[in-house]
Order: structure tokens, then C-alpha cells, then sequence
């Protein structure tokens, strides 16, 4: 299972950034590709603790317990169009370059920082997570939203 604790995924990940340009055209969604990367780098804020989510609303913590192992159990994609949480809503325009150096350097820390840098807080839709399991998670939220913007 692909997972951001493995050095070869972590560089496709950061190898797949690079390839990401203002002129890359999403398949699904609404956001840029800058705010994209934003939206990205706030999810890998919660994966190493900069950043504690606010706790999802109950029906969808309760949901997203019993598809936690539905999406962890192989390298499925993730699904276009899933639902996000509120907070990870980017709106306001960002700035490619910046936005990108700034996911490059969380996911290079994470990477290389292995399960000593995971937070021990619950994820706000996942609840609590192993960090093998953030690993996994993360790998699939970046891969899903650059296969959105065809790299």
C-alpha cells in the first residue's frame, strides 16, 4: 500500500507538485490548482500536528469511522467529488509557487520525520489514526487532488 512513509512515493508526490502548473486544468471541483495546494497543505498541517481540526460534526464522525477501513484497506483512489470539511475550504486566490513550496516542505518533513512527527489528535471525519494510517491517508488526499489536475 503506497504511503508517504516510503521514500520512492514521497518523491512521486514532490516529482507530480513540480509538474503542477497555473495552466493545469481540474477535472472535478472548483478550486484552483493554487488554492488546491493550499487545501492540501492544511490537511498535512493536521497529519504533523501544526494545526488540531476542529472535530466534524457527529453524523459525519460516525460515517466516517465505519469508512475509515474501507479506505485505508488498498490503493483505491479517492472518489471525485467527496465531501471536505469546512475548514479545508480554500476560497481566497493563493499563489501557486508559494503554495507549492510550502506543501513540498510539510510533505518532506512528514516523510522523512516517519511516526514521530504524526499528531496523536483525532482526524475530524476519520477519528483517531495510527500513523501508518496518516501516511496512507495523506499519500491518497495529495494523489486524489493531482490526478484532479491530470499529473
Amino acid at each position: 500500500m503506497k504511503s508517504l512513509f516510503d521514500e520512492a512515493t514521497a518523491n512521486e508526490v514532490k516529482g507530480r507538485l513540480g509538474k503542477l502548473g497555473p495552466d493545469s486544468q481540474r477535472q472535478w471541483g472548483k478550486m484552483t490548482a493554487a488554492q488546491t495546494l493550499a487545501h492540501c497543505a492544511i490537511s498535512m498541517q493536521w497529519a504533523v500536528g501544526d494545526t488540531v481540526p476542529d472535530s466534524g460534526p457527529l453524523p459525519a464522525r460516525l460515517v466516517g469511522r465505519v469508512i475509515k477501513p474501507l479506505v485505508l484497506r488498498n490503493d483505491s483512489p479517492l472518489r471525485r467529488n467527496s465531501p471536505t470539511s469546512k475548514s479545508l475550504i480554500v476560497l481566497d486566490e493563493k499563489d501557486l509557487g508559494t503554495e507549492r513550496a510550502r506543501l513540498y516542505g510539510l510533505v518532506e518533513r512528514f516523510a522523512t520525520g516517519g511516526g514521530e512527527v504524526c499528531t496523536k489528535c483525532p482526524h475530524p471525519f476519520f477519528g483517531p489514526l495510527k500513523p501508518q494510517e496518516w501516511a496512507i491517508l495523506m499519500y491518497k488526499h495529495l494523489d486524489h487532488h493531482l490526478r484532479q489536475f491530470g499529473v
